[in-house]
């Protein structure tokens, strides 16, 4: 009977459990997918709540959510479209701030192929440079700046190969299509990283600094409890260890 008992009542905790968590929907620029997925697990795992990522360009995200997406918060990947959005009364007084800086990296799959000046941009010696669109991603944008400071925007025009968002441009020089590609620093050094390669970092003066940030869309407990946890100690951790600087 003892035994039985135990049964229902863990039974019992277990639907209360259940009918309390709660599903939140995030929208999350495509450089911070990885180190989003580990947020979320980690989150996950100690509330029992669930969230749902959904990628892309921070210009794409910003049209959808300007035109009623249901998303209860966005982590973007400047700091530009978060603000206008404040000021338009689309994000919950308060909420914005800062979760990540973001850095460029020059890379290459190929060893022997980007030097430790980053000279072969000029100097040429392949066909493809990948690079994010610079209308819609802040990284495309970060690249277009360094270029044009090099002075090789326009020279390089027809060799560029464009992804909507930076996660596209990083798989165009992951799969070959391109031989190296100005990506985010997070998706060739951050954690069970760094890829193998050829890598150059730009000095961070030659483009204006990529100043991640999160904002709570539509008020909601779990999607707060989450924007808390991705600024608290351990979601700052998390974040660091997947190649960004933090605040």
């Amino acid at each position: 009977m003892r035994t039985l008992l135990v049964v229902v009542l863990l039974l019992l905790v277990g639907w209360i459990q259940a009918s309390l968590a709660d599903e939140i929907r995030v929208a999350v620029a495509s450089n911070f997918a990885g180190a989003a997925r580990q947020l979320a697990s980690r989150f996950e795992s100690r509330t029992g709540h669930e969230v749902k990522l959904s990628f892309g360009s921070t210009g794409k995200q910003y049209a959808q959510i300007r035109n009623g997406a249901p998303f209860h918060a966005w982590f973007a990947a400047d700091s530009r479209r978060p603000a206008l959005l404040e000021a338009g009364g689309l994000v919950q007084p308060g909420s914005r701030f800062t979760y990540a800086l973001g850095r460029l990296v020059l890379w290459s799959p190929d060893p022997g192929l980007v030097d430790e000046n980053g000279d072969i941009l000029g100097k040429g010696g392949f066909r493809h440079l990948a690079v994010a669109n610079p209308r819609l991603a802040p990284y495309g944008l970060a690249a277009q700046q360094l270029l044009r400071k090099l002075g090789l925007w326009d020279a390089l025009g027809s060799r560029m190969v464009r992804g909507e968002n930076i996660g596209q441009a990083f798989q165009f020089v992951r799969s070959g299509t391109a031989e190296l590609g100005l990506v985010a620093a997070s998706q060739v050094l951050g954690e069970g990283r760094p890829l193998r390669g050829s890598l150059w970092m730009p000095p961070a003066h030659l483009y204006r600094p990529i100043e991640q940030q999160a904002v709570l869309l539509r008020e909601h407990v779990v999607a707060r409890d989450f924007l808390r946890f991705a600024a608290s100690d351990e979601g700052r951790a998390i974040i660091r260890a997947n190649g960004y600087e933090v605040p």
